[in-house]
């Protein structure tokens, strides 16, 4: 019997909380473990349970969900964070996305994108919002995120044409499945290249790898 995506919701408003769990459970590969009003639950539920995955807001009471995020993946724990949030502040999204969530989801996401994306997460795909990626890329002349810089302030870092194409393909948010599909290539090609991609960019995470790009203009 294939294994259910066990999930946690973290949310301090009851009528959302009980709104993802009512949508989530009408699918047969999805379990939801438990729900939390706050930053220090979710990480205390996650320390405990170790869902597959968390929905996590930002605001929230006792502890925000950047905090939690950040505990979460310095405890090494398998958790993946998505965020899902009413806020699209570019300074949150970043932190968010810095301090270890996979992704960063507004609310007014269609249920069955939220699906879509929780299902991707889980095979270890990232999938970003349109409208997010493009704020990820207004961002791009900002801060750097990490790199080996020269002394003329260019990254120590080489891309080949086509991982440069893969990579702008994975900032717009695209799986690695999609991108198979769109440069025509086999989705075990795809794997391959970004894995070498973060390779070369020091790094074992798709959301850490297309930001180190972005702010490095490296694409």
């Amino acid at each position: 019997m294939k294994d259910k995506i066990k999930i946690v919701i973290a949310d301090d408003q009851r009528l959302m909380r009980e709104g993802l769990k009512t949508i989530l459970e009408l699918e047969n590969d999805i379990i939801v473990q438990g729900t939390v009003a706050n930053g220090k639950e979710a990480l205390d539920l996650c320390r405990s349970l170790e869902p597959d995955i968390v929905l996590m807001d930002i605001r929230m009471p006792e502890m925000d969900g950047v905090e939690a995020t950040r505990q979460i993946s310095a405890a090494g724990l398998k958790t993946r964070v998505i965020v899902v949030t009413t806020f699209d502040d570019d300074e949150l999204i970043v932190q968010a996305l810095k301090a270890g969530a996979k992704t960063y989801l507004l609310k007014d996401l269609p249920s069955e994108k939220l699906l879509a994306v929780i299902r991707a997460t889980y095979k270890g795909d990232i999938v970003m919002q349109p409208e997010i990626a493009a704020k990820l890329v207004g961002r791009a002349s900002g801060e750097v995120v990490s790199a080996e810089v020269s002394p003329s302030g260019n990254p120590l870092v080489t891309l080949t044409s086509r991982e440069k194409e893969i990579l702008s393909l994975m900032a717009e948010g695209l799986s690695n499945g999609d991108i198979a599909s769109t440069l025509f290539l086999s989705e075990g090609t795809v794997k391959n290249q970004v894995s070498i991609i973060y390779s070369k960019l020091g790094t074992n995470d798709r959301t850490q790898a297309v930001l180190l790009a972005l702010k490095n203009n490296l694409i």
